[in-house]
């Protein structure tokens, strides 16, 4: 469970301060970290023996031996050079350190498995309960969820810099359950708000960007009060994720309380999208117009359906509007410049993109 290398830093260390030589060994005596040249491979047998044996230490041929245990099961033998009672303390200083980060690596092992199921809603309620207990989890403070999506698959760099941004002593769990994004729980203050929310989802699009090179995008669930509504927030984070790639594809951070429409867009039977599509437009389709109607609409929804601003905008005369907006309502039967006309065109645009997303990515 501990990295090698890890090991091998702990024994240096102890070295340095004690100047005694250790070596770290798994339950069969193979060498895992060791500071002696050349270590005891031929001592083998007298290290099983001592596994198997009740003693928590030994003397053999020299050596201190030591047992660090992983709840009831031995997982270490720690061996010292040296038969004097202060080769022992030694001995007994080593194995208390390697015993202790054992159950650190461990709970913070057992947190992340406890996460991810947590997530993926593969706990019952009880289990939920007992098992924040056991790992010293606080099951009544705020939090919310957020998936960071980075362009590249596997992307360890961008995972080392989310977690850098957090502290390990809190209550924020950072974790991933597949290969393309990273899941990040954080745990919320009373005086949180949906600002700060939105600034720390900037903060990590920000440094990921810069650190690790690589384009970030930032979905955010709703808070929850209680941890086993973890997994609502992270599932609409999901729906954030895969609605902002629809519909909010200029924006790298999509919370999912800014949905809107959208939302209702994304979860309609792709049959009843084509009949409302067919029912509207008469068998045409609004993305086929021509480019200059497309910037002429879109540009008109964004003055709130305001003829002299979208004209100044566009840098043409007001008739010019109005005559391309008759023009399409002599086309589609619908007058934008009509509040009902304009929701409802403006939501046969967002179908017709939901429905071409799609097909694009053989959902149906």
């Amino acid at each position: 469970m501990i990295s090698n290398q890890i090991l091998q830093t702990t024994i240096e260390g102890l070295k340095t301060i004690t100047r005694m030589d250790l070596t770290v060994m798994d339950a069969e005596g193979r060498v895992l970290a060791s500071t002696e040249e050349d270590t005891f491979a031929d001592y083998n047998f007298s290290v099983l023996d001592f596994v198997n044996s009740q003693a928590e230490s030994q003397l053999v041929q020299g050596y201190q031996f030591f047992k660090v245990f992983d709840e009831s099961t031995v997982e270490y033998i720690i061996t010292v050079k040296g038969e004097a009672e202060d080769v022992y303390k030694i001995g007994k200083i080593a194995s208390f350190q390697i015993q202790n980060l054992l159950v650190a690596y461990k709970e913070r092992f057992d947190k992340d498995n406890f996460v991810k199921n947590l997530l993926l809603d593969n706990l019952l309620l009880v289990d939920i309960y007992n098992r924040s207990k056991k790992l010293h989890i606080e099951t009544d403070i705020p939090r919310v969820a957020l998936i960071v999506e980075t362009k590249l698959e596997k992307d360890n760099s961008s995972l080392e810099v989310v977690k850098s941004l957090f502290s390990p002593k809190s209550q924020d769990f950072i974790t991933a359950v597949d290969e393309k994004n990273i899941i990040v729980v954080k745990a919320l203050k009373p005086t949180d708000s949906r600002k700060d929310i939105i600034n720390l989802a900037n903060m990590i699009v920000d440094t990921i960007n810069s650190e690790a090179m690589s384009q970030a995008y930032v979905a955010i669930g709703t808070v929850v009060n209680d941890i086993k509504d973890v997994s609502k927030s992270y599932k609409e984070a999901k729906m954030s994720l895969e609605v902002g790639k629809i519909f909010y594809q200029e924006h790298n951070v999509i919370a999912y309380e800014n949905l809107g429409i959208g939302r209702l867009i994304y979860q309609l039977p792709l049959a009843l999208c084509r009949m409302f599509i067919d029912e509207i437009f008469h068998g045409k389709s609004p993305d086929q117009f021509d480019e200059e109607t497309l910037t002429t609409i879109n540009k008109f929804f964004e003055n709130s359906l305001n003829v002299s601003e979208t004209s100044r905008q566009l840098y043409i005369h007001r008739n010019t509007l109005v005559y391309r907006l008759d023009k399409l309502q002599k086309n589609t039967g619908l007058d934008l410049r009509v509040f009902e006309d304009a929701i409802t065109f403006k939501i046969a645009l967002m179908v017709v993109r939901y429905m071409r997303y799609m097909q694009d990515h053989s959902m149906y």
